[in-house]
């Protein structure tokens, strides 16, 4: 029986799928097709990576390993909901509450004396961060508007805060010293294994990596000053303080695991530089690490007798009250910008800011312009372009605007988001060079200690694959693409090379393809976007995380909602379901009143086209069937507003599954192409009907209580599974028709 792999990660998403799981399993059956399901939460993958600390019937498989080599097979069918990428604090919170649940894991070594700890703490650093999608990403990223979603917004526009032009609101940003500034690339002749090597200023030679690359790969080197980075904050938080706008600091702390939560622990110094010099003593003797936010030190100081922990509170009240306003995550519990470095991610919160009038929450709860700090100039320059648009000429109408669509360089670990494991905080003054097997040095920086230096690199293979979908994209829809590539970034002039050579083995005659900076593309689309045209942004890894954030939340007021799908490069697919961003306070209002407001609307389209793939790939027209009429359904909804609510005591998700169970169960029975499966599915159609009072009311009555589902990042499953299917008559119509 062919199957679809339908993955179990976190937080909201996971809640969902107990809901949705039982439904869409009875659903796919019924058309000849198995969904199974892979562990690749947080605490799946810790528990995964340490075996020997557990007994026997507490460890799982590697279920992120196997997906991987699962993404070379030509039947792969993933389905990929989100998942967390997880930061220290959030790593150290899911160990806490598995040891809690008796899994004796490890304590993560902050500061490793033994092998041993070095050993632990090297497993630990695997499960940061981008963990998951490097792994599973074996194909370039195409993902859009579904025509439904595109329509519904086009029916019932989202709120757009109105623009003034005399907004204060900008993005600073390094602009020299910085990763871009400092890019050096090269491509690779021939098979070869690179080292990275580390000269002090004494003449110490350390090995800090070994790296093989394959003949046509573009190798990419450069580093971001850190004494610049402080002068640079420094003058950010003085500027912000006389302009009277809050600051607030857009990094990616979760993805780029290494360098930016690095970058982050900077501009807590800086804010707090005060405290850091008077208190130094006392706080590296608690063990801060500041690149985990304010939070880490808050937490830290309760260990204090109560007359030293006021005395540092004192000094932070003086901090605030001599800096800037910061940008508040949360104002009414006082949880600022700088807390915690997963708190506030570019992707998500510059769109977010954009579409509220270029504005940030300060802690009175009052929106306020903001200067938005991008320390790294790589890609900055295009929210400067929105902003500068947004004043100009207005917030856009979403009931008029055009599409950016996506095509994204992401394929074998491709570009900055495959780094990690290549990037280090420089312990010594001295000069990193990449040489390669016969000591020719490729590429090399002086630098200093501090400095953050990374290499990343990108497979020809993905690039030629690359290109062919972003042709593929452009002849199937007729927009405009618009390849995103500097010609003065080195990483950029190399791709563009390549770039123009595979568009030379397609047919590009009814095409207009044109290849432009990131700032001129910005400019470019913004500029169609108005006049209701779409254009296809062709990217590499980043932008393609930027992208599809900054331009769904604009047209279509939310990134979930978009089609996402990955093509494998070995004939399978992956298809994601959108972002999750949202989700941790999907949680918090969860636990707190029984009211989930998760829209699994992302999971409905990418089950669409999964079964679609799947039908054509193995001759499964029943499959094909039920990809359609689930689209029929999930078009249903979005037209009679069956999404969730936020508020507690009205329909949430539970109460959205029911309806997309009971519209795709009709629509399965009304469709004409096979008489067998219609019959099959009118008695369930039915029966969902004439329950359809019965199951919502029960939907309804469980809400507007606490709900202790026994942990955050590793819940009870019998009590998860429980507190998301509380209707027994539901449960038992899905369970007879299975």
């Amino acid at each position: 029986m062919p199957k679809i792999i339908y993955t179990h990660t976190d937080e909201a998403p996971a809640l969902a799928t107990y809901s949705f799981l039982p439904i869409l399993q009875a659903f796919a059956k019924a058309a000849g097709v198995s969904v199974e399901t892979r562990d690749i939460s947080l605490a799946g993958r810790v528990i995964a990576s340490f075996p020997e600390h557990l007994n026997e019937e507490q460890q799982i498989g590697d279920a992120l390993a196997e997906l991987g080599e699962m993404t070379l097979l030509p039947d792969a069918n993933i389905i990929k909901l989100p998942n967390i990428s997880a930061s220290i604090p959030q790593l150290q919170a899911t160990i806490a509450e598995l040891q809690e649940a008796g899994l004796a894991v490890p304590d993560y070594p902050t500061d490793p004396q033994t092998p041993d700890e070095e050993d632990i703490r090297e497993r630990y650093d695997k499960i940061k961060g981008s963990a998951v999608n490097p792994v599973l990403r074996e194909g370039n990223s195409d993902r859009r508007a579904p025509k439904a979603v595109k329509q519904f917004a086009q029916k019932f526009p989202h709120s757009m805060g109105d623009w003034s032009s005399a907004s204060q609101t900008h993005v600073a940003t390094m602009g020299d010293n910085d990763f871009r500034s400092n890019e050096k690339s090269i491509t690779a002749e021939t098979d070869t294994t690179l080292r990275i090597q580390h000269t002090s200023v004494e003449g110490t030679v350390s090995i800090l990596k070994e790296v093989q690359v394959t003949s046509g790969e573009i190798v990419d080197a450069t580093f971001m000053s850190v004494r610049h980075l402080r002068a640079f904050l420094d003058e950010q938080l003085r500027d912000s303080k006389e302009q009277g706008v809050l600051f607030s600091l857009h990094l990616k702390a979760t993805m780029m695991k290494v360098s930016d939560p690095i970058i982050f622990g900077h501009c807590v110094r800086s804010y707090f530089s005060d405290v850091f010099a008077e208190y130094e003593q006392t706080l590296n003797q608690l063990g801060v690490n500041v690149n985990n936010g304010l939070g880490d030190l808050l937490e830290a100081v309760q260990e204090l007798p109560p007359s030293d922990r006021q005395a540092i509170a004192d000094s932070i009240a003086r901090a605030y009250e001599q800096g800037p306003a910061l940008a508040m995550v949360d104002s009414d519990k006082g949880i600022t910008n700088l807390h915690v470095p997963s708190d506030v991610i570019v992707d998500a919160s510059m769109p977010a800011m954009i579409r509220s009038s270029g504005q940030m929450w300060n802690s009175h709860g009052e929106l306020q312009d903001t200067k938005a700090v991008i320390p790294d100039s790589s890609y900055a320059g295009i929210y400067q372009a929105v902003i500068d648009d947004c004043i100009e000429h207005g917030a856009y109408d979403p009931t008029t605007m055009g599409s950016v669509p996506n095509v994204g360089l992401m394929a074998q670990k491709a570009e900055e988001y495959g780094s990690h494991d290549k990037t280090f905080e420089v312990s010594a003054d001295g000069l990193i060079e990449v040489l390669d097997q016969d000591n020719n040095v490729l590429i090399w920086h002086e630098v200093e200690r501090g400095d953050i230096w990374r290499m990343c690199s990108v497979k020809d293979a993905a690039v030629k694959d690359w290109v062919k979908l972003a042709v593929a994209r452009g002849n199937a829809t007729g927009a405009t693409v618009v390849f995103w590539l500097d010609a003065n970034r080195s990483h950029d002039s190399q791709l563009i090379t390549k770039v123009n050579h595979y568009l030379s083995e397609h047919d590009t005659d009814r095409l207009t393809i044109e290849i432009l900076s990131p700032i001129e593309a910005t400019r470019l689309s913004l500029d169609r976007i108005r006049r209701g045209e779409d254009t296809i942004s062709v990217t590499g890894n980043v932008l393609r995380d930027y992208n599809t954030d900054l331009f769904p939340i604009l047209e279509v007021g939310t990134s979930a909602k978009m089609l996402s799908i990955v093509p494998l490069m070995n004939g399978g697919g992956l298809f994601e379901t959108g972002a999750g961003g949202s989700a941790p306070k999907h949680v918090q209002q969860f636990e707190a009143e029984n009211h989930l407001r998760w829209d699994s609307l992302g999971e409905f389209l990418a089950l669409a086209v999964s079964f679609e793939h799947l039908g054509q790939s193995t001759d499964n027209k029943s499959a094909e069937i039920l990809g359609t009429a689930l689209d029929i359904a999930t078009s249903r909804l979005l037209d009679e507003g069956k999404s969730p609510s936020r508020k507690v005591n009205e329909l949430d998700n539970r109460g959205s599954h029911f309806y997309i169970a009971m519209w795709w169960a009709q629509a399965m029975a009304e469709q004409t192409e096979d008489r067998e499966l219609a019959q099959l599915f009118e008695p369930l159609a039915n029966e969902l009907a004439d329950a359809q009072e019965t199951i919502l009311q029960d939907l309804l009555d469980c809400q507007g209580q606490p709900m202790d589902i026994g942990g955050y990042y590793y819940p009870d499953p019998a009590l998860a599974a429980s507190s998301m299917r509380p209707s027994a008559t539901f449960n038992n119509i899905i369970s007879q028709f299975s």
